[in-house]
């Protein structure tokens, strides 16, 4: 894939709000792919060889609705940075997108400053990933049992690969960078999504949740992702 291409998926079944999208990606120099239902996401995805950077995803949708196709593009490609669109305001939209793989949410309405803003983020850090990758890019972090490869963003607990998302990548990177220390929910927040991030620092325990179920032997009784109450999280494999 081209370092250089800024390619976007968008999908969206009310119209108006999808040219408003596509206009503005456009403005913004995004090649631009739009569906306007599931299915046809999945498809023109897979009539691309799945090669985007970007997906935008609204969770209203005509019959295979936005969740699942989440679901279905992060287990075709862990790289894909993931935007999900929602109407609602309830915690548990944004909560249920975030644990299928999504990389961020966008509560409508939305400014196109707002929207940009999290698409310029998410696609930064995709390209940085893909600039690793192809430049055999193999530099290792060990701690403990663990081992963060940079190059394939792959996780290895014990031998074993766990996949992660570029969020889930780039918090990994960060505790093995500050192993045993205490980690705030605003310094993750500004490490992971930048200091132009305007959403929640809910994100960031939706998304330490997730890791805890991919990386810990108890997910509900955490040993490695430590909660430091009032303060926030801190990596430990010494216990």
């Amino acid at each position: 894939m081209e370092i250089d291409m800024k390619k976007v998926l968008v999908c969206e079944d009310e119209a108006a709000i999808r040219d408003f999208v596509v206009i503005n990606l456009q403005r913004a120099g995004y090649e631009v792919v739009e569906a306007d239902s599931g299915e046809a996401a999945l498809k023109k995805y897979d009539e691309n060889g799945g090669d985007f950077d970007v997906a935008i995803l609204d969770v209203m949708l005509p019959g295979i609705d936005g969740f699942q196709v989440c679901k279905e593009l992060r287990g075709k490609n862990g790289g894909l940075g993931i935007i999900m669109l929602s109407a609602k305001t309830q915690e548990m939209d944004k909560v249920t997108g975030l644990m299928l793989g999504a990389d961020d949410y966008v509560s409508k309405p939305f400014s196109p400053s707002e929207l940009l803003a999290r698409v310029d983020s998410l696609h930064r850090r995709v390209s940085l990933a893909q600039a690793n990758a192809e430049n055999n890019f193999k530099e290792e972090l060990h701690s403990g049992d663990f081992i963060l490869n940079l190059r394939n963003r792959a996780l290895l607990k014990n031998g074993e690969t766990i996949e992660l998302t570029q969020v889930e990548f780039q918090i990994m990177e960060y505790f093995f960078s500050n192993p045993g220390e205490t980690l705030d929910r605003t310094d993750i927040l500004r490490h992971v999504w930048g200091d132009a991030y305007v959403g929640e620092e809910k994100i960031v325990d939706v998304n330490i949740r997730r890791l805890r179920m991919k990386v810990e032997d108890e997910p509900s009784n955490p040993k490695y992702i430590v909660t430091v109450w009032g303060l926030g999280y801190k990596w430990d494999t010494n216990n």
